[in-house]
């Protein structure tokens, strides 16, 4: 995402809050030949969180660091040499938007196992032989005359 074509730039089109953006700089103070390049950098419109930070210096003329993108809309920045001479966007500053991250809420259905209903006749089948069970363990009882509850005896001394 170029904040000015071709001289300053992140390596992202969209700046997201607390993430890491690389910065690459070839601007004007790298242009006049300059030894380091610092990033004055804050956020918001009163430059809160206000940092400074040497950038590496590549190659010829171009300077990278990786910036750290606190929770903010904006992200306010200018950069001085070591001899504190100013890119400053002619008193002007630079200015990138930061985006919120998009975060999805997706609603998960709970699942069920699909457990098939039993059909009527499973059902009645299974009555029939429950009560056919009793009736077996209940007809010899009848014919050894031990079908009836036996009362409780007392004995008396």
């Amino acid at each position: 995402m170029p904040v000015v074509e071709n001289t300053i730039y992140f390596d992202t089109d969209t700046l997201i809050e607390g993430r890491t953006a690389k910065l690459t700089y070839k601007g004007t103070l790298a242009q006049n030949g300059a030894e380091e390049v610092y990033i004055h950098y804050g956020f918001g419109l009163l430059w809160e969180n206000l940092q400074e930070v040497k950038l590496e210096k590549v190659s010829d003329g171009t300077f990278e660091a990786d910036i750290y993108l606190a929770t903010c809309d904006n992200l306010n920045f200018c950069f001085r040499d070591g001899n504190n001479n100013w890119d400053n966007n002619e008193a002007q500053n630079y200015t990138a938007s930061v985006s919120k991250e998009e975060v999805t809420i997706v609603k998960v259905e709970p699942t069920s196992i699909d457990v098939p209903k039993l059909k009527k006749s499973y059902i009645i089948a299974k009555k029939i032989r429950i009560n056919f069970y009793k009736i077996i363990t209940f007809l010899p009882r009848v014919f050894n005359g031990t079908w009836k509850k036996k009362k409780a005896t007392t004995t008396t001394d």
